[in-house]
């Protein structure tokens, strides 16, 4: 064998590795591999080491595991005129590998796009409480949009979330002073509400004392015990029981007047001579 055969051979052996490396292609577990040959489509192939001829197929690795997609903070002016900043995410996967190569260029940038004139356009729809309320109604109605427009493409939209909705500085202290007002309602509610309970209390409280008219005065003796208990200098009388002082004065005062005029008028009748009768003459003999 003379040189030129083995550089011959070498040559050929060269070209077989060659040609069996461009050849050779692995296709992991979580991705399908899209097969064109000469432009038209061939086949799918399956996970595992696969081979193709070179220069003639062309296979495209098509990832099946679901994807994350931010979608940036959009500018949407709500249904009642806010301007407020939405930003979200969804999450996508590939379900048809062949419809992914075939039907669209690029589906990831595809998806961001429409995810995003999406947002907008529903959120445009709502005003700014049902927004800032109902965000898994919002939430639900953004990935039915996009499933619908992303099954064309073979791809499923598996979840969307709404991530932040930035207010302005204005709407912020609006909405403050708004709950704040709300707050203060509910307290004057409440406040009124104890106001009433407690008066059908005190008018309960009052018929049973002007039935037992003793309660009142065991209500007020009770009212000095726990002023005494603090041990203060000045003790403060209940109006009631300063009244029943005075009115028990009055009756002492009286009793007394009228025990000292009943014995004025025993000791005028003592004083007076005892009444006789007509003295009698003695007859003559």
């Amino acid at each position: 064998m003379n040189i030129w055969q083995i550089i011959i051979l070498v040559i050929v052996v060269i070209l077989i590795i060659v040609f069996l490396v461009a050849s050779v292609r692995v296709v992991k577990q979580y991705e399908r591999g899209v097969v064109l040959r000469f432009g038209r489509l061939r086949a799918t192939k399956e996970p595992g080491l696969r081979f193709i001829i070179p220069f003639v197929d062309v296979m495209h690795r098509v990832a099946l595991r679901i994807v994350t997609l931010p979608i940036q903070s959009q500018g949407i002016i709500t249904r009642d005129n806010v301007s407020v900043g939405v930003s979200a995410v969804a999450y996508y996967r590939v379900i048809d590998p062949v419809k992914s190569v075939v039907a669209i260029e690029s589906v990831g940038a595809a998806i961001d796009q429409i995810a995003q004139t999406t947002l907008r356009k529903v959120i445009g729809q709502h005003s700014l409480d049902e927004t800032l309320a109902e965000t898994s109604t919002l939430n639900v109605n953004i990935r039915e949009i996009l499933d619908a427009l992303t099954l064309d493409w073979g791809v499923e939209v598996t979840l969307v979330e709404l991530k932040d909705i930035l207010l302005p500085d204005s709407m912020k202290r609006a909405m403050a002073r708004q709950a704040e007002a709300e707050r203060e309602k509910r307290a004057k509610i409440i406040n009124a509400e104890g106001e009433s309970l407690a008066a059908a209390a005190l008018g309960q409280a009052s018929d049973t004392m002007m039935e037992h008219p003793l309660a009142l005065q065991l209500r007020n003796l009770q009212s000095l015990v726990e002023i005494g208990v603090d041990q203060n200098t000045v003790v403060v009388f209940p109006a009631p029981l300063m009244s029943m002082i005075g009115e028990l004065s009055s009756f002492l005062a009286r009793e007394t007047a009228a025990a000292g005029a009943a014995a004025a008028v025993g000791a005028t009748e003592s004083a007076q001579p005892p009444l006789t009768g007509p003295s009698k003459i003695p007859e003559s003999a």
